[in-house]
């Protein structure tokens, strides 16, 4: 416990000025690559505690590290921390009736303020850690910016930043506290632009060419492919530029953006293949051109196995969130505040977890107050993504996740952007913060376990990272 006890100290003696700065950046709440002042101040803070801070990486002008060094500098462990916004989700802090803190601004409704906050924390104790007991080692806090957008860590790893990591640790907010056993969908987007001519869409429809119809005929077409892929696989789209707002003119342009996920990279690139086919057909059919820009790709993420072992130890050893009975009641509160059906999920989910004996005794206090045991063998397949998968493919990297809000809190919500300013993220991120810190020392006096993990990674990639984005992609800093 000597290494616990420590680690505890440290972040405890900074709980006032690390709470502060996620209350500040949740206030701030900065959409992807426009995090100017939540990266500054988290630049700030590493300054202040005698990081070594690099800025402007990969390209991208919110992306930064903070680094320290004692003694050889092996082995290098590095920290993610992530600060985006997501739009429309502002909420006033700790209000569980939805009240808009400013009308149709942006919201923390992932709670990536606690995520980067928490993040430095540990990567502060780490420091400590090193120093304290003069232990050879680098600890490397990423800040990694637009996971809500086109995401920064692909272009990261791309760029080589991870390189010389010998293994990662991050977290996410979440409703109860694991190791992330998540096996989360590749993803690959891109906007299609159709270009056609302008006419009098009443007395001479027949001279234009219809670049909305060109967009139409794309999302009819990839309608009917969905029924024709498998079934992990989503299509997503959202209309960019319609064309214009007046109907009797025939819109001469038009771009729609395409997501589209699958379990495996390689599984991905044949479907968007697919898409890309369905709208040159749409193209062809109306007479309109079409071109395509790839703005973003994640790779699916995977636990590593031999840092979920460690990283379950250590979960277990700092234990759960320690909540007050207010808390509860919050918790409560937010809970109530969802309608019926998604209360009824949220019920099937505790059933799920904790058994269909206990929903009664979760839902009277909708706090996880447990640890959940990392099981290797049962890796669950989900439809989400996260450009953490990049990471995990070019270095060892674990996720964990501990709860910051209600049992059953559904993300991208202004429930969650509520919560992710209240005492409860607050101990959430916290505990988060012991956790990871515990998880790299423990594992950088384990070099087996590196050295396993590692091997974990060459059996994945082939020894070497490839990037799913060709290298004439840049980070679409304007455009996504």
């Amino acid at each position: 416990m000597k290494d616990l006890d420590f680690i505890t100290r440290i972040i405890e003696e900074r709980s006032a000025r690390i709470l502060e700065a996620n209350d500040r950046i949740w206030e701030y709440a900065e959409l992807a690559f426009h995090e100017h002042r939540s990266a500054k101040l988290l630049c700030d803070m590493l300054k202040e505690e005698g990081f070594a801070v690099e800025t402007g990486l990969a390209g991208i002008p919110t992306c930064f590290s903070g680094s320290f060094s004692y003694g050889t500098g092996k082995p290098v462990v590095g920290i993610l921390g992530e600060f985006d916004a997501l739009a429309i989700l502002s909420q006033e802090a700790a209000c569980p009736v939805k009240k808009e803190r400013i009308p149709g601004a942006p919201g923390h409704g992932c709670g990536h303020s606690a995520l980067g906050t928490g993040a430095l924390a540990a990567a502060v104790a780490v420091k400590e850690y090193l120093k304290e007991f003069k232990k050879d080692g680098t600890v490397i806090y990423f800040g990694c910016p637009a996971e809500e957008g086109a995401g920064s860590k692909q272009f990261m790893a791309r760029a080589g930043l991870f390189d010389e990591v010998d293994f990662v640790y991050t977290w996410h907010p979440a409703s109860f506290n694991s190791v992330d056993n998540s096996h989360n969908n590749a993803i690959m987007g891109a906007n299609f632009h159709f270009q056609g001519l302008t006419a009098h869409a009443g007395s001479s429809p027949y001279l234009g060419r219809s670049a909305l119809d060109a967009v139409e005929l794309m999302s009819v077409g990839c309608n009917y492919l969905r029924e024709h892929v498998i079934p992990e696989a989503r299509i997503h789209y959202a209309y960019i530029d319609a064309g214009g707002t007046a109907p009797n003119v025939v819109q001469d342009h038009a771009t729609v953006r395409y997501e589209v996920r699958a379990p495996y990279v390689s599984q991905l690139k044949e479907l968007f293949g697919r898409v890309v086919d369905v709208a040159g057909g749409a193209a062809m059919m109306t007479g309109t051109k079409m071109t395509y820009e790839l703005a973003m790709a994640f790779t699916e993420y995977m636990p590593n196995k031999a840092l979920a072992a460690v990283g379950d130890e250590c979960l277990k050893e700092v234990g759960a969130p320690q909540w007050t009975q207010e808390d509860y009641q919050l918790a409560k509160q937010f809970l109530e505040s969802y309608n019926e059906q998604t209360k009824g999920m949220i019920r099937t989910q505790i059933a799920d977890l904790y058994g269909e004996e206990r929903v009664e005794e979760i839902l009277a206090r909708p706090l996880d107050s447990e640890i959940h045991p990392f099981d290797p063998d049962r890796i669950v397949q989900v439809a989400g993504s996260t450009d953490v998968g990049d990471v995990a493919y070019a270095v060892p990297t674990l996720n964990l996740r501990v709860a910051t809000c209600c049992v059953g809190n559904v993300g991208h919500t202004w429930q969650m952007t509520a919560q992710t300013c209240s005492p409860i993220a607050h101990k959430g991120l916290l505990t988060a913060a012991k956790v990871i810190a515990l998880a790299s020392v423990r594992t950088m006096d384990r070099p087996e376990v590196v050295e396993a993990a590692k091997a974990e990674v060459k059996k994945r990639n082939g020894g070497h990272y490839t990037c799913p984005l060709p290298d004439s992609v840049k980070p679409p800093l304007d455009t996504y």
